[in-house]
Parts: C-alpha cells; sequence; structure tokens
C-alpha cells in the first residue's frame, strides 16, 4: 500500500466497517482507542493531501462544517402525516375502510411499528453515498441539515450491498434518554437551565449553525420507510429487512401480522413495555404491508389511507387554576386559555391549557384556584381534562366566558350551530388584521420569501401594514430603520413581495383568508369561475352548484365580498397587480380532457404523481381515486397495483403509459 490514495482509501472503508459493526450491529472488532488512532491518521492525510476530499469520509463525524440558513427544498417525494386514533374502534372502523376499498376477500397484511418521538428526516441516497438530509417541514419542502445529519453514527455516510443508484429513506432522530441525561448533569454542572425534554432537544440541535456542535450530541436515527422511482422490493416489512441489509439502523421490534387482532397484541405488549425502552416512543404504527395495496388505497390530502398512527394515552397530572385569558385568532375566533401553576407533563413544563370554548368552561364547572387535571393532547397541546372535586376554588371565583372582545372590546357574537364565540370587527381588531396578513405570506398562500410572522407584527406595530395590500406600498427606506432590518435581509422581503405577484390566482384566493375557503376549495373555485370577477357576482346558486361548494362555504362567499371593505381591499389588490384570475392559456386554451375523468397511479419519470394530475386538471381533466366504469383513462406509473389494473381491463378503461400520456395530449392539441 505505497501511495497515498490507497491509505487514505484503506482506512476509510475499515473505518466504515468499524462504524457500522459499532453502532448499527452493537458488535465492534476494535477498541476505541484503536479505531481513534486510524481516524487521526486519515484526517492528518485528508489535510496533507486536500485532493481527495470525499464529503462522505468518516471524518466528516466529527463535524466542522457550519451552516449561516438553512436552505428550503421541495421533496422529491412528499412526507404525509399519519392520521391518529386512541381507541381500538376508530383502529377497526380504518380496517372496514380499508376493505371496502380492497374488497372484502382480500388478503391484507399488517406491518407493525414503533412510533419513535423524535424529529422527522428524509436521506437522499445517489450510487450508495447520502447527498442530503431534509426535516419534514410542511411535508411538501423542507430544511437542508444534511451538515448536521452526517455527524450522527447511526447514519451511514456510503451503504453495503445491493441499493438503487438513486433512492431516498425516512426515519426519526430521536435522542435516548441516557444521552439527554448526560447532557443535563454536564449543564447542571455549569449552572446553565437544563434542557426540558429529548424531542425538543433532538430538534433543537438539527438546527444548531455548527456541526461540529452537533457531532459532540448523542442523536440517535432509526430508519424505517423507503421512497424512490424503482425500489427492489414489494412490501413495507421487506424494505425494512432490505434498508438494514444495507447499513441501516433499522429497529428490529417491528412485525408482521395478519389480523387486526394480532395488531392489538402488539400494542398492548408495547404499551407496557414502552416503559423499559431507552428512547421514547408515543405509540405505534400500522401499515397495510404489501406495496401494491397501499398504491391502491392512495392518500387524503394530508395522510396515507394504509396506515394509521395508534396513540397511547397521555400522561395527566394535577395542578392549580390561577385565571383564565382570552385570545382573538385570525378568523375572529376566541379560545379561552387556562393559566396554571407550572407542572411537567411528559418532561416540558405547561404553564396553560387550552379550554376551546364557553360550552367547555361552563362543562367544567370552572373556577380559579381549582385543582385541575391536565394532559397533552395528542402529546403536543395540553388540554384541562377534569376538576378535582375535593380540592374546588371559591363559588365566587366561578369563571364565566368573556361578552366583549379582549382586544378591541365589540360585543362577541356566537352564531347557531357554532361552539365557538366571534369579535365581528375584522377590520379594527389587531390581532384580526396581523393573523390575516399572516396567513396571506403564508407558504400555502403567497409564500412571501423573507417575510415571518415576527415581522408582520413589527410592520403591523410600526404602522407601516394595516392590511395585505400594504404589504404592495411598503418602501425600502421606511423599513430599514427598525430593529433587526439589515440592507440585505430588507433587499431580500422587498424582492419576495414583488415576486408573488406572479403567483397563480387559486393562491391569492386562498390568501384573502375567507372564512372555510381553504386551499382545496380556492382551487375549485378558480377552476370554475376563472376570475375574480365572476366570482364576485357569482349567487349563493351559482356557488352551491360547483363541486364541493356546499351551503356554509357559499353563504362565506357571498357575505365575504358583499362587504365594502372587502371590495375595497380585492381592487387594491387588483391595483398592484395580482394575479385575480386564471392565466390566459387556461382561459382562452383549447382544454382537450374537458369533462373526461382519468386515474393516475404508480410513480413517473419526467413529472412527480402531483405534477401529473395538475397537468390533466388544467387541460379540463377530473382526477379520481378509483377505477369504475365512468372512467375515461388510468394513467399507470412504476409500482401501480394489480388490482387496479385488473378492474380497468374487466371495464375495458384505457390503461395509458406517461409517454402515452403525453401523446395524446400532443394528439389532441
Amino acid at each position: 500500500m505505497d501511495s497515498v490514495a490507497e491509505k487514505i482509501d484503506f482506512l476509510r472503508k475499515a473505518l466504515h466497517e468499524h462504524n457500522h459493526r459499532y453502532y448499527i450491529l452493537d458488535k465492534p472488532t476494535v477498541t476505541d482507542f484503536e479505531f481513534d488512532r486510524m481516524l487521526r491518521v486519515l484526517q492528518q492525510l485528508e489535510l496533507d493531501h486536500p485532493e481527495y476530499y470525499d464529503p462522505n469520509s468518516p471524518s466528516q463525524r466529527v463535524g466542522g462544517e457550519v451552516t449561516k440558513s438553512f436552505e428550503t427544498i421541495r421533496h422529491r417525494f412528499p412526507m404525509y402525516s399519519l392520521s391518529n386514533t386512541y381507541s381500538r374502534e376508530e383502529l377497526e372502523q380504518w380496517e372496514e375502510r380499508i376493505r371496502k376499498i380492497l374488497g372484502p376477500e382480500a388478503s391484507i397484511d399488517y406491518t407493525c411499528e414503533l412510533k419513535f418521538d423524535g424529529v422527522s428526516v428524509s436521506l437522499t441516497y445517489v450510487d450508495g453515498a447520502l447527498v442530503q438530509a431534509l426535516t419534514r417541514g410542511d411535508g411538501s419542502q423542507g430544511d437542508a441539515i444534511t451538515a448536521n445529519v452526517k455527524t450522527i453514527n447511526t447514519i451511514p455516510l456510503k451503504l453495503n450491498g445491493d441499493y438503487p443508484s438513486f433512492f431516498e429513506i425516512r426515519g426519526e432522530i430521536i435522542l435516548p434518554w441516557a444521552g439527554f441525561n448526560k447532557m443535563n448533569e454536564e449543564r447542571a454542572a455549569k449552572g446553565e437551565p437544563l434542557y426540558m425534554n429529548p424531542r425538543n432537544t433532538a430538534s433543537g440541535s438539527l438546527k444548531l449553525q455548527d456541526s461540529s456542535i452537533v457531532a459532540q450530541r448523542p442523536l440517535n436515527c432509526f430508519l424505517y420507510a423507503l421512497a424512490g422511482n424503482e425500489l427492489p422490493v414489494g412490501s413495507q416489512f421487506e424494505a425494512l429487512e432490505k434498508a438494514r441489509s444495507w447499513g441501516f439502523k433499522v429497529p428490529d421490534s417491528a412485525q408482521l401480522v395478519t389480523s387486526i387482532d394480532a395488531v392489538f397484541e402488539f400494542i398492548k405488549f408495547w404499551d407496557e413495555k414502552r416503559k423499559t425502552l431507552p428512547f421514547e416512543i408515543d405509540g405505534i404504527v400500522v401499515k397495510v404491508n404489501q406495496f401494491d395495496q397501499q398504491q391502491e388505497l392512495g392518500f387524503t390530502a394530508k395522510a396515507p389511507r394504509w396506515a394509521m398512527a395508534y396513540k397511547y394515552q397521555a400522561e395527566q397530572v394535577a395542578t392549580i387554576l390561577k385565571k383564565v385569558q382570552y385570545q382573538v385568532g385570525r378568523t375572529g375566533a376566541i379560545t379561552p386559555v387556562a393559566q396554571l401553576d407550572p407542572v411537567i407533563i411528559s418532561g416540558t413544563t405547561v404553564k396553560r391549557a387550552s379550554l376551546h370554548n364557553a360550552d367547555q368552561i361552563e362543562k367544567l364547572d370552572l373556577r380559579i384556584g381549582d385543582r385541575v387535571f391536565v394532559e397533552k393532547g395528542g402529546e403536543i397541546i395540553p388540554k384541562i381534562t377534569a376538576v378535582d372535586e375535593s380540592s374546588r376554588g371559591k363559588e365566587q371565583a366561578k369563571v364565566f366566558f368573556i361578552t366583549n372582545c379582549p382586544e378591541c372590546g365589540s360585543l362577541l357574537e356566537r352564531e347557531q350551530g357554532e361552539a365557538q364565540h366571534y369579535c365581528k370587527n375584522e377590520t379594527e381588531c389587531p390581532p384580526q388584521k396581523i393573523g390575516k396578513i399572516q396567513h396571506f405570506i403564508g407558504r400555502k398562500a403567497m409564500d412571501i420569501e423573507g417575510l415571518g410572522g415576527e415581522t408582520v407584527t413589527l410592520l403591523y406595530q410600526e404602522g407601516l401594514l394595516n392590511s395585505i395590500a400594504d404589504l404592495y406600498h411598503l418602501e425600502k427606506d421606511q423599513i430599514l430603520p427598525l430593529e433587526r432590518m439589515a440592507n440585505k435581509s430588507v433587499s431580500n422581503l422587498m424582492q419576495g413581495i414583488e415576486s408573488s405577484k406572479e403567483k397563480p390566482f387559486a393562491k391569492v384566493l386562498f390568501g384573502l383568508g375567507i372564512r372555510f375557503v381553504g386551499e382545496t376549495v380556492a382551487k375549485k373555485l378558480c377552476k370554475k369561475f376563472k376570475s375574480i370577477q365572476v366570482l364576485k357576482e357569482a349567487s349563493l346558486e351559482e356557488l352551491v352548484q360547483t363541486e364541493d361548494i356546499g351551503e356554509r362555504i357559499a353563504e362565506s362567499l357571498v357575505d365575504y365580498f358583499a362587504d365594502p371593505n372587502n371590495q375595497l381591499l380585492v381592487k387594491r389588490l387588483e391595483d398592484c397587480g395580482l394575479q385575480m384570475s386564471e392565466t390566459e392559456t387556461v382561459l382562452s386554451g383549447h382544454k382537450p380532457f374537458e369533462g373526461k375523468r382519468f386515474v393516475v397511479s404508480g410513480v413517473f419519470d419526467k413529472l412527480s404523481r402531483e405534477e401529473l394530475k395538475n397537468d390533466i386538471e388544467t387541460l379540463g381533466g377530473i382526477i379520481v381515486s378509483s377505477v369504475s366504469s365512468k372512467t375515461d383513462f388510468l394513467v399507470a406509473g412504476e409500482g401501480m397495483g394489480p388490482s387496479k389494473r385488473a378492474k380497468a381491463e374487466t371495464l375495458n378503461v384505457p390503461i395509458i403509459s406517461e409517454i402515452e400520456y403525453q401523446n395524446l395530449k400532443a394528439s389532441s392539441d
């Protein structure tokens, strides 16, 4: 081994192997001293010969890269959240829904896995090397944390075996109890404030700018889901085994079962066993095992239909109710919030808890000074569940829901059939005005880069923002003198505002914050009415005739556009150059798929599934989830479920590939 390149290559391979044996297999074959000695030799060789730099060398584990800001990148494959349940009944109902789609005779296996209480991450590997790590973010895009993730020893930098040339793998980064407690012992010795819980500490660690600090934290990562176009597996359980063979730390607790009864046996076993685990879990994830069945079941707008998270009951503790405050939301909804004597629940200090509405206060018969029971709903949002009848506050301290807005003093209203009280003074109530602007700039609306919620509040308080239209009249010289406003950040903000003028009509409509008009409803309204002018003039009857637009949504739209203040706002936005109609190509262009019903299934080469669906809808097509006699085309990608194909063949529904779809589109022009 004469050449430097050969020495470096030998050391890298040896250290990768020793790292795998120590952190993944728990079967080390060298001492820590010998490992550290080899690493120091490699580091010196790499320092002396920078021409042999490798971003995935074992030396990268020690960190050192500094990230000033974390770039936001779109996920190639969306990271969906999971639907939750706390009851056996709801899990059984979930299985019934699955069988209705797959058919009563379908043979269904389930993979049961632990639900780790950590930070979700998506790792991308190209030719067996780690090239990117993203947080989950909002599911469609996340922050790049690659440098920090490379410091985690249980995440392989290079793989072994028969891995695909390109794929992604999802997992959960956690901080085990032993490491968390050791970190707190060290902080206590220095007189520093303690970290409150492992999950938040892990999350904060991944956003540290200096990766060498991250390297010092005992983070761990369990991997549990593959994503890619040509995966060499056909089921979730097979995917776990294959990932383990490539070098990933895959939990050996996962179990393949053949009935919902066996699922509950797994849930019951881990309900007790979880208390002895060296890390936190908050439930069990149940997945339909076969990928072709997953493809057939598909997704809702937010979650896969083929998976369900069973959450264990939250920890409950008692504390004293000190007072009740009231918050005003973007829509004017009033939410009562209990102020409590601080208490620790699941490792987090809780001082506040939601009381939801007036009915909840009345039901609990609350009094200031009551000893109340608090738990984390879904292990996230604290809530009061009951009052200790043996330790009540004084009768004269009984809590009554307020009658006037705590911010602007307006009389509150409660609409028939609703539990919430509302402040209707939306044009003058400060939290509502700020909330509407924050909604407008959000990712799903105008997604204005360089402008966040805190900045909106600052600009409002300084008298520079009073409505969303004011955004387009801001001047750089007005903002620069404000606190924390540097020249570059203000330039980015101004550019983000200007770029938002190109956002499509559907995003503008959603951004207006009309009550009950969510992202999907906004798209359907834009598709039907084409422009804000036509939508403003639409009658209640015309609105109700639109797909998925019920009377409640229609009434909200009519009320919104009847308000002179809203009319003026829309006019100001039009004058500023925002897109208030579908683009000319969509308005006047030929729509070759008008009224045609498409099912899109599988994974595609040129476009993502969502991009393909959007393309079809732009050309007048209708996307449906399942094949029926009314289906005009089944667009089939890689990995499409055989049951969809069989049903299409039985009903003589044309099955076309992505290339055939493009040819069909071209021939229809």
